[in-house]
């Protein structure tokens, strides 16, 4: 209509970053030792005009909104993935998991076998344990936000980085392959 002020689309991959933000804090107030849990990542502005219910329950600034989905097994996270379709309401999802964490030499130092890799990074005296989001927008946007785990009560170190999960970056893009 001619006159009438058009309300700008947000920014989606701009507010990636802060959606993963936001999803590793909701997974951190449960504590550690969680399952891997997968979020759809649904613009607000869409939830809000299909459930205007849903309006003091949401911040209506936010370009995102996180929706829980069911955790998905453990043992093999990538015929998990290998099965998810999203409806077209879906711009994004993301990933929630504990990792092992190893310096880089003991990390170049782990046999090729999969599962022996995996014990020998549990066992491995300088390992850190970590919490991973990996979160993507179905028109390519990417973030990674990885919370260290501290001693005690402490929150441990945040870091965000895009590239700290390449492999789980391009499994998340492919749930939304055609």
């Amino acid at each position: 209509m001619v006159g009438m002020p058009q309300t700008p689309e947000p920014d989606l991959t701009a507010a990636l970053p802060s959606a993963a933000r936001e999803i590793e804090e909701f997974v951190a107030a449960a504590g550690w030792d969680q399952p891997t849990q997968v979020f759809a990542l649904v613009p607000t502005r869409i939830l809000l005009n299909a459930e205007p219910g849903l309006a003091d329950q949401l911040d209506p600034d936010s370009a995102l909104t996180p929706i829980a989905q069911e955790s998905l097994p453990a043992d093999d996270l990538a015929e998990a993935l290998a099965r998810i379709e999203w409806p077209e309401q879906v711009a994004g999802c993301a990933l929630v998991q504990e990792i092992v964490v190893l310096p880089p030499e003991a990390e170049a130092e782990l046999p090729d076998d999969a599962e022996a890799a995996r014990r020998t990074a549990a066992e491995h005296p300088e390992r850190q344990e970590a919490r991973l989001v990996a979160a993507v927008l179905r028109d390519g946007g990417e973030a990674c936000v990885m919370r260290l785990r501290a001693e005690g009560d402490e929150p441990g170190e945040r870091i965000e980085d895009r590239s700290l999960a390449p492999n789980l970056i391009t499994a998340l893009h492919a749930t939304f392959a055609e």
